[in-house]
């Protein structure tokens, strides 16, 4: 076998150019016995880490290096042969990147040369890559830089099949003699094998936006440009044996090697004179006092004692104090901010103020956080308000500086309906058949493709070539990057330059840099991250407790809402969730009435419990039964007990299963972990099924029955990679008890700040609404002499609307719609509007004035029906604004008009316009406001579905179980879990209140169409009822929208039969429009 390096290879992240992913290409090259293989992306190291990863599972040299794309000349292949060489290749990329847009990269020649970044090119190997032209030009600069660069600089020739292949290698071949340039053979590698040839054509064409019967010469001429083995490149280049020899002599030069990358944390000057670790036990010692006025509990003193040693035997400290110094600052702002995840088990995190989970409250286990024996960093997460985030990040900068800290990326890959759209496309497909295919493929899952019958119940032809090739395509490019994103909101801060770690580019939003490795590559890399993430309820529950206290004097904190509030629970129990954290799901709401929460660790279990790691693990229904005393609670040893009795008996969170592999197999602490990672991985990596031999052996040795212990294996690893931590749980569930006390005791301000803080949770505007009535609130129309750009609290009238079973705290305080609800309006338009507002406005044409308005937002407040307090109605204020002029029309012309200075405000004389129905009302305010707080659109259709026998909501609540029932209303949710084997949940709301529908996938199989594009749904199907949660089983599902299109317009007069299965005409697609689309989720 020919010793050979392929040296030129272009990956999937040199993005929409490589059609093999880095992993695959090192694959092939081990396979093909290759001595090495060269990674060298366009402008980039995006995709180096994956590949060293793979290079070292297989056992072959990578050689790590990039391909420099010159603005003034050709390409160059930089290879560094050290750490410090690479370094400055990454900066030099760095330059690049950080002057041009995001996703580019700008080199000139004299980047180059310039020895202050690029040091002559000292430690790196260049590879001149010819352009197709080889004129004088590229002569004057290939010697340019071959007198530079003289002793690392070579020439590469390509051989692939092509009419004047010899002749070129030849023409280069006395170039390089001329110039003393030595040449090295490549393949200018594309994908990892030649089948991979229809993918690089349609990546081609996507690139250029053009379909392949266009791309002509755009397009590669044949399948060549494929790795191949040594004795081919070597039987291609019989001519030119030097350059074979040289890819050897280039990888033997290039022994640089990721994993002598050596992450330095910054270490901050620490008061007095301290270490870190010094100051780190200082402030934890502080925190101490403060978290326990009355003594910390021995448990909490030791625990801290060996979180303390471990931290600093493995030198973490400086990390630990640089998030504690994020969140000193978060919170000097005012900035809402909360630790969660794996941290949530440090008790250290707790006394620096990192976290709020009481160590004393649940039984912390560090390991999981951070382990001696674990070659991975800690990773602590922290919630910041999701609006406020940004003053966050920026401190950041401000104080470590963009060459020392940077954003992680996030790779954005193609999923299934990104990439029907644009294989679609390149292919020729029409936009209407691309739009069939998309439709025909649920969410946006990467490895889902829709069977034939979908594809024909599409109106397509799934025998059609053309469309199968999409279909192979799309499977084939499912995964491939698509360009590389910010993640949400993982830094990496570093001691030196970041950029000589990883190069560096801008953000797409302005004031950000990202680097180039995603959370993945970080971690192989070892690599310390912090989380700064965006939490949208903690922006909610700031901006209540502003309301509160501005309308109440009542000064609230997440620290001091009374705990155990009895109240509050007894909400939770009814299943009353909507807009409270975590717990406003279709499940978390069926569920909350089958726990009964009664207390704070009750909240942490159904964080938990509704999750796909125990549904999988077959532990919710025994949970349930024993909860309920309708199983007995057992324990095969005291050691169990102690790990399972606050869940009885049930393992429901990864430290649990921690835990039993350490009290119960012997397991070390660290051991444990590995089997957490095993867990959290196994889908991907298959190393689950190694521990179970551990496992089962281990629990049988210390006396427990094998048949328990396979039990306790088969449990794990239903948890798969879905296992919810304890410590996770807790943090969430301190959110749930404070939402849902204040959505009890304050729901005016509660619903409030959740239409602040929109968009986030699972409903939209009109559902908010309707629950703050429901809950007592009265709510006020948007008015532009009223409303604020925000919803706001106002006296209400005495003889409100009380919730008799909760003693609301604020029953005398009304919520108004602020001018955010109104689709389409800006909010400097509406902050224009609330500034000119001093004493009001008293007719349209004095706000236009006074306000600075132009038509476009008057319209958008009078469709709102925004000028009720100046005496105009929707369709009046309609025809006002129409007769306004936006542009000052000349002198001549305004007094002639009658609008001189003296007429100013000069009205027309009202126009005779017939009223609106109380159906073109509620349609216009949803067009406007997506809300209507007249009626709800069911109840002014309601005659046409009591004509049909249907059910409203609320009545299923007297009908008996097992009823074949009839009902419909307006889709607000659908949801497809993982967990749930292909069926979907749909959630409809009419005037009465909602419905949870169950559809089985045999039915989604048949209604498939209805179930997923109907914006008004009706059904006939069974009721079901455990306790007081409450499902229809669907059998036959309909598409009602068209008749939302009845609130304007009258029913035909052949009565449209609603269970029939007649087609709607096109025409009657608008009503659709008429209501917000839903919240799906997977």
């Amino acid at each position: 076998m020919t010793p050979y390096a392929e040296l030129q290879v272009t990956s999937n992240y040199s993005f929409l150019r490589g059609a093999s992913h880095p992993q695959e290409l090192v694959l092939q090259a081990a396979v093909l016995g290759h001595r090495a293989i060269a990674i060298a992306d366009r402008n980039s190291l995006a995709g180096v880490v994956r590949a060293h990863g793979a290079a070292k599972d297989h056992d072959i040299q990578l050689i790590v290096g990039a391909r420099l794309l010159l603005q003034d000349g050709f390409d160059l292949l930089c290879f560094p042969t050290d750490r410090s060489a690479y370094g400055r290749l990454s900066r030099l990329l760095s330059l690049g990147k950080r002057r041009a847009k995001k996703g580019d990269c700008i080199l000139f020649t004299a980047d180059l040369l310039a020895d202050p970044i690029f040091a002559g090119g000292r430690g790196q190997v260049l590879i001149a890559v010819p352009p197709a032209n080889l004129d004088a030009a590229f002569e004057r600069q290939l010697l340019k830089l071959c007198n530079k660069f003289r002793k690392i600089f070579y020439l590469a020739v390509n051989y692939h099949y092509l009419s004047d292949d010899k002749v070129r290698i030849s023409a280069l071949s006395e170039l390089a003699e001329r110039h003393f340039i030595p040449l090295v053979a490549t393949n200018d590698v594309h994908a990892h094998v030649p089948e991979r040839r229809p993918l690089q054509d349609a990546m081609s064409c996507i690139r250029a936006h053009c379909t392949i019967t266009a791309a002509g010469f755009l397009l590669h001429a044949n399948a060549e440009r494929h790795l191949k083995s040594g004795d081919e490149m070597a039987r291609l280049f019989a001519a030119w044996p030097a350059a074979i020899a040289n890819t050897v002599k280039i990888a033997d030069a290039c022994r640089f090697n990721l994993d002598e990358l050596r992450y330095e944390y910054p270490i901050d000057p620490a008061p007095e004179g301290r270490t870190s670790q010094q100051e780190l036990a200082h402030l934890a010692a502080a925190g101490l006092k403060t978290r326990y006025p009355d003594g910390a509990p021995k448990k909490v003193r030791d625990q801290v004692a060996h979180e303390l040693e471990l931290i600093g035997e493995l030198k973490y400290a400086p990390y630990f104090l640089t998030v504690h110094d994020i969140v000193r600052f978060a919170r000097s702002c005012g900035i809402l901010c909360q630790g969660r995840g794996s941290a949530a088990n440090s008790a250290v995190c707790y006394c620096l103020g990192i976290t709020s989970v009481d160590p004393a409250r649940i039984d912390v286990l560090f390991e999981r956080f951070v382990s001696a024996e674990r070659d991975e960093p800690p990773d602590i997460d922290v919630d910041f308000e999701h609006e406020r985030r940004e003053e966050v990040i920026q401190y950041i900068y401000e104080k470590y500086g963009r060459d020392r800290a940077g954003l992680t990326a996030t790779h954005i890959t193609y999923r299934a309906k990104s990439a029907f759209r644009e294989i679609g496309k390149a292919m020729g497909l029409t936009e209407d058949t691309i739009q069939a295919l998309a439709g025909a493929s649920w969410g946006r899952s990467s490895k889902e493709r829709p069977a034939d019958e979908r594809i024909t119940e599409a109106g397509l032809d799934p025998s059609d070539p053309t469309l199968r090739m999409v279909l192979r395509l799309a499977e084939q490019i499912a995964g491939f990057p698509r360009h590389l994103s910010q993640h949400t909101g993982g830094f990496v801060i570093t001691k030196g330059p970041l950029d000589a770690l990883v190069p560096i580019e801008n953000a797409a939003m302005e004031d950000r840099t990202v680097i180039e490795w995603d959370k993945n590559d970080l971690d192989a890399i070892g690599i310390l991250k912090i989380d700064v993430l965006g939490l949208g309820m903690l922006s909610c529950i700031r901006k209540a407790f502003e309301l509160i206290e501005r309308h109440h004097g009542r000064s609230l904190t997440l620290a001091n809402i009374p705990a155990g509030d009895t109240e509050t629970y007894d909400m939770l129990c009814l299943g009353d969730s909507l807009g409270v954290f975590q717990v406003e799901s279709r499940a978390q709401m069926n569920m909350l009435p089958r726990l009964k929460p009664r207390c704070f660790y009750d909240l942490v279990i159904e964080v938990a419990i509704v999750r796909p790691g125990p549904i999988q693990g077959d532990m919710v229904h025994p949970y349930l039964r024993r909860r309920n005393g309708e199983e007995k609670v057992t324990f095969p040893s005291q050691e169990l007990e102690a790990v399972l009795g606050k869940t009885m008996g049930v393992p429901l969170f990864q430290e649990q299963a921690m835990k039993i592999a350490i009290v119960a197999a012997g397991f070390t602490p660290s051991e444990a972990d590995g089997l957490r990672r095993a867990m959290a991985t196994f889908r991907r990596s298959g190393t689950l099924p190694l521990y179970q031999e551990r496992l089962v052996q281990g629990m049988v040795k210390n006396g427990y029955q094998a048949d328990f212990a396979e039990r306790c294996f088969k449990q794990i690893e239903g948890f798969g990679e879905y296992g919810f931590p304890e410590s996770h749980a807790a943090s969430f569930a301190l959110l749930v008890y404070v939402s849902a006390w204040l959505k009890c005791h304050y729901p005016a301000a509660f619903a409030a700040a959740l239409l602040n803080s929109q968009p986030m949770g699972f409903y939209a505007p009109a559902q908010i609404v309707r629950d703050a009535r429901e809950h007592g609130a009265e709510v006020r129309a948007v008015d532009v002499n009223d409303s604020d750009w925000d919803c706001t609290l106002e006296v209400a009238e005495a003889g409100g609307n009380e919730n008799a079973w909760r003693h609301a705290d604020d029953a005398h305080m009304a919520l108004r719609l602020g001018l955010r609800q109104i689709k389409g309006l800006a909010e400097d338009a509406a902050d224009r509007l609330c500034d000119a507002r001093d004493g009001g406005y008293d007719h349209l044409e004095e706000l236009k004035s006074r306000a600075g308005l132009g038509r476009g937002p008057l319209e958008k407040l009078a469709r709102a029906d925004a000028f009720q307090s100046i005496g105009l109605d929707r369709r009046r204020a309609l025809w006002v604004v129409k007769g306004l002029v936006d542009e000052k029309p000349l002198p001549l012309f305004d007094y002639a008009l009658g609008r001189g200075p003296e007429h100013q405000f000069r009205r027309e004389p009202a126009a005779l316009l017939p009223d609106m129905s109380t159906g073109e009302q509620v349609a216009d305010d949803y067009l406007a406001l997506r809300l209507s707080l007249r009626a709800h659109p069911m109840q002014l259709l309601r005659p046409h579905f009591d004509a049909d026998k249907m059910l409203t909501c609320a009545q299923l609540a007297d009908t008996k179980p097992e009823s074949l029932v009839r009902l419909a209303g307006v889709v607000l949710i659908r949801q497809r879990p993982g967990s749930a084997k292909g069926v979907v949940f749909v959630t409809i709301e009419d005037e009465t209140g909602i419905a949870n529908l169950i559809v089985w996938p045999h039915k989604m199989e048949r209604y498939r169409r209805q179930v997923l594009g109907a914006h008004l749904m009706g059904l006939e199907g069974r009721l079901q009822r455990e306790g007081i949660v409450t499902h229809v089983i669907a059998e036959r599902v309909f598409d009602l929208s068209h008749r939302l299109g009845w609130l304007t317009d009258a029913p035909p007069a052949d009565g449209l039969p609603i269970l029939g299965g007649r087609n709607i005409p096109a025409h009657m697609d608008r009503p659709r429009k008429l209501v917000p689309g839903s919240r799906d989720f997977k």
